[in-house]
């Protein structure tokens, strides 16, 4: 079991535009095994390649039973409305109520190239569309209205310049 540190907000490789995977060799397998083995640990519902440092477009999930990885992942879907608590690996101990489809579908590929489609609802698909953020750069952060956006980053700023800083691992989607 391999479990790969997690890069934190600050970090450039989780504002990047992950590359399209065009090499299904050793090396890929290695990647998807480092990324699950990574997920399985307690309080973790998914990982994006971008989190330990690879700039991939490769996530999975690991989601009330429900485990598994997409590979150069697209949204084919998205439906209805929910606003939860989010919170994100790379920026532990954080968690702010972020509006989310309720309803999500995502394609992609496994490591033979056969198609995936990977349907789900409520926190699966938060999820879902979470992971697939990662992959454009994007973090949950900038999904919020400019206040509540300055507001949640003041609050990690405290936490950062504070005692107590949750580390890896703490919670949240991804």
């Amino acid at each position: 079991m391999t479990v790969r540190d997690i890069r934190l907000f600050g970090d450039p490789v989780l504002r990047e535009v992950c590359r399209p995977v065009t090499d299904f060799g050793a090396g890929l397998a290695r990647l998807v095994t480092d990324l699950t083995d990574t997920c399985r640990l307690p309080g973790r519902a998914g990982l994006a390649a971008p989190q330990i440092g690879v700039d991939l477009r490769v996530f999975c999930y690991n989601v009330e039973d429900e485990e598994g990885y997409l590979i150069n992942p697209r949204l084919e879907s998205s439906e209805g409305h929910q606003d939860s608590p989010e919170g994100c690996l790379s920026i532990p101990g954080l968690y702010v109520a972020n509006p989310r489809a309720w309803h999500a579908v995502v394609t992609g590929v496994d490591l033979d190239r056969q198609p995936v489609t990977v349907g789900g609802i409520g926190l699966l698909a938060r999820c879902l569309q979470h992971e697939l953020d990662h992959l454009d750069g994007h973090l949950f952060l900038d999904r919020l209205p400019p206040g509540e956006r300055r507001q949640a980053l003041r609050a990690l700023r405290d936490r950062l310049s504070g005692p107590g800083l949750a580390g890896p691992g703490s919670g949240g989607p991804s």
